[in-house]
């Protein structure tokens, strides 16, 4: 019976303290907290040390990597004392204590050339990659590599251009590939870091050791290959290391930010073996994906966001998705430190201090924003639904009048007014102004509409002449 009572106050004491704990990062570091904590447990408390119980092995390396400081100090808040922070793995597991010092008369091991501990993000899996129009086929194709690789796509190379993904959609591969085989040798790294390596082995006289780390790997994934230009014995030793791998039946993943043929000064040898697998481009998110991007994000932190809040964002923001990280950030940070509710005022105010508003190419010209923003109010209709494929007479009006407007009072083309409203071609654009132009000058209630949200663009103040983009 004691024994019963003991083992349930030490279960109410612990989850007292996990609440403690995740309540205090939840305040004080948000941008660390994941969805996933909930899963962490508190197993184990003693003097020194908390125990926390995080049984997936990429979630166990990311806490042990990048959280300890934030943790250790949730936990001295959490236990009203000093007290260390453990994560473990197991259940019941010895919390680990500090190494102790090696004697001096010993030798000292070799420096390890490598860490062979896989660095990957439990946020970049396949679960939370957004897949859309501009990245379906590599996000297919990187599938079909993690559960056949060596089999699918030999090599498989992504490209695209900063922030569209890439890394994300690698880490994916890679975590996907160890769910399904965790004895998987791989070896995942910038190219950069491999240049580094390989400099370091050849000073060392540790070119068996580098050779057989990378040339023995299930499967050698290297994010960044395009670094490899203009270095050539860097280049010399990669082809011997592709060749090796890809003869065994190895499987080879590579990103850049060009395609294979447009990398400068890469070995038309490299250029051809990168060619011959797959070769899969990355896009820029259409608007429809980049605010089921932004949601995802904010999923992720447990972010409550009302529905124009993203929808806003993404008629913003479209030139890839480290911006659209960025402004949740922004949005975050503001609503934390004004105590207020996440709403679409706010994420105006949020965007505004770290971008500017102006559209305009003269300084009495309203932006397109202001015409969207006096749009919707006028009509009184949803930001999201103005931007969606709605055809309802209730949205697709106010649409063809946004866009009348932006091609009156604004010097962008056809093709860029349709990229804010969603990526729609240039033909919509014109049929939208057609409609508007003849229907107005038929239509009294039309014209009235028309006239009086113009003089309330008139008394909009001027945002500054910086240029927004459009958002196709």
């Amino acid at each position: 019976m004691a024994t019963r009572t003991t083992a349930s106050t030490q279960r109410t004491q612990h989850s007292e303290i996990r609440e403690r704990l995740f309540g205090h990062l939840r305040r004080n570091h948000p941008d660390a907290c994941r969805h996933w904590f909930d899963q962490i447990e508190v197993v184990g408390m003693d003097g020194a040390n908390l125990a926390l119980l995080v049984t997936d092995p990429v979630r166990l390396s990311y806490l042990q990597r990048c959280c300890v400081p934030q943790f250790t100090e949730a936990a001295c808040a959490a236990a009203d004392r000093l007290i260390g922070v453990q994560f473990v793995s197991e259940r019941g597991a010895p919390v680990p204590t500090a190494p102790t010092a090696t004697n001096a008369s010993q030798p000292a091991p070799a420096e390890a050339l490598f860490d062979d501990r896989i660095v990957l993000s439990p946020d970049y899996v396949f679960d939370t990659f957004v897949v859309g129009p501009n990245n379906r086929l590599a996000h297919a194709a990187a599938q079909a590599v993690a559960q056949k690789p060596g089999r699918a796509y030999n090599p498989f190379f992504v490209h695209g251009g900063v922030g569209m993904g890439k890394t994300h959609l690698l880490q994916a591969l890679c975590q996907d590939m160890l769910a399904r085989n965790p004895a998987a040798r791989i070896t995942y790294i910038s190219c950069s870091t491999f240049m580094d390596l390989f400099h370091e082995a050849v000073r060392a006289g540790r070119m068996l050791e580098f050779r057989h780390r990378f040339r023995t790997a299930d499967m050698l994934v290297i994010d960044d290959i395009h670094f490899l230009s203009k270095h050539e014995q860097t280049q010399e030793e990669f082809f011997h290391t592709f060749n090796a791998l890809y003869q065994s039946g190895r499987q080879v993943v590579l990103s850049s930010d060009a395609a294979p043929a447009d990398i400068p000064d890469l070995e038309e040898r490299l250029v051809s073996r990168f060619n011959s697998g797959l070769v899969a481009r990355i896009d820029r998110p259409a608007y429809e994906t980049r605010i089921a991007i932004l949601r995802t994000k904010a999923a992720l932190h447990d972010l409550q966001l009302p529905d124009e809040v993203p929808a806003y964002v993404a008629a913003r923001i479209d030139s890839n998705i480290r911006e659209l990280e960025g402004a949740l950030a922004r949005l975050r940070g503001l609503a934390m430190a004004t105590g207020s509710a996440i709403t679409l005022d706010l994420a105006k105010q949020a965007l505004a201090d770290g971008r500017p508003e102006g559209g305009a190419t003269s300084g009495t010209q309203p932006t397109i924003q202001q015409i969207i923003d006096a749009v919707t109010s006028y009509y009184d209709i949803k930001l999201s639904d103005l931007m969606s494929k709605r055809r309802h007479k209730s949205v697709a009006l106010p649409r063809q009048v946004c866009m009348w407007l932006a091609r009156k009072h604004t010097r962008f083309s056809l093709e860029e007014i349709g990229g804010y409203f969603g990526g729609r071609d240039h033909t919509t654009v014109m049929h939208a102004v057609r409609t508007v132009g003849s229907r107005s000058q038929s239509d009294p209630a039309l014209s009235n509409d028309v006239t009086r949200i113009e003089q309330s663009l008139q008394a909009c103040p001027v945002a500054g002449t910086a240029g927004d983009k459009p958002v196709g």
